[in-house]
């Protein structure tokens, strides 16, 4: 149920909006979809009216920087995972021999060649599996954000502010190749000019990030 005057959410059997005052009209029980974020307000017994005077909880839209430092926590993070897979798949696989029969100069052996290729191929798909997995799994949590936004103390939701689902944030993370097919980043740099900051993954996605 929301207020008819500023879009909050209102607790229901509540004579007033806990946030403007407005006397609750019967006939707004129901608020469209895609309805504004308002403030969230304390749980009231029922019955009880909030003094219209009460300041309001709020949530602030998290800006380019601060999201753009929450990912570089992140990548570093992966990234140490990474080298520590990539040693002994370096060792097991014949990426590390078709590097040294090109040190040696000699000719290399098609079935090196074969082997590069298929070690290269899994180390792609390893590295976005590995990226969706862990983006898609704690986006969608109780955390709703990975380890550098909870450093940054950001959330992903959704347009209401509500959590998201794993199959939303997977569909957030692959959005992202999209963002990254626009040159210039500029499907990144949305987040820091657009109303809600929204980058161009968050639009597709239908998502925000918000400081917590």
């Amino acid at each position: 149920m929301y207020c008819s005057k500023c879009g909050s959410a209102i607790t229901l059997n509540t004579a007033f909006c806990q946030v403007c005052g407005t006397a609750v009209q019967p006939a707004l029980a129901a608020a469209p979809m895609g309805a504004p974020i308002g403030a969230i307000a304390v749980p009231l017994a029922a019955g009880e009216v909030s003094p219209h005077w009460i300041p309001p909880v709020t949530r602030a839209y998290a800006g380019f920087w601060l999201r753009f430092v929450a990912h570089m926590i992140d990548s570093l993070l992966l990234g140490a995972v990474f080298m520590v897979l990539f040693i002994p798949l370096f060792m097991l696989t014949g990426l590390g021999g078709f590097l040294h029969s090109i040190a040696a100069n000699h000719p290399p052996d098609p079935a090196l060649i074969a082997a590069f290729g298929s070690s290269i191929a899994l180390i792609v798909f390893g590295t976005v599996a590995a990226g969706w997995l862990y983006n898609a799994y704690f986006e969608s949590s109780e955390w709703q954000s990975t380890v550098g936004k909870k450093v940054m103390n950001l959330v992903v939701t959704d347009l209401q502010g509500n959590r998201i689902s794993f199959g939303r944030a997977s569909g957030r993370f692959f959005a992202k190749l999209i963002s990254g097919l626009i040159p210039f980043g500029i499907g990144y740099i949305l987040a820091g000019i657009t109303e809600k900051k929204q980058a161009l993954h968050d639009m597709i996605a239908s998502c925000l990030v918000l400081r917590s």
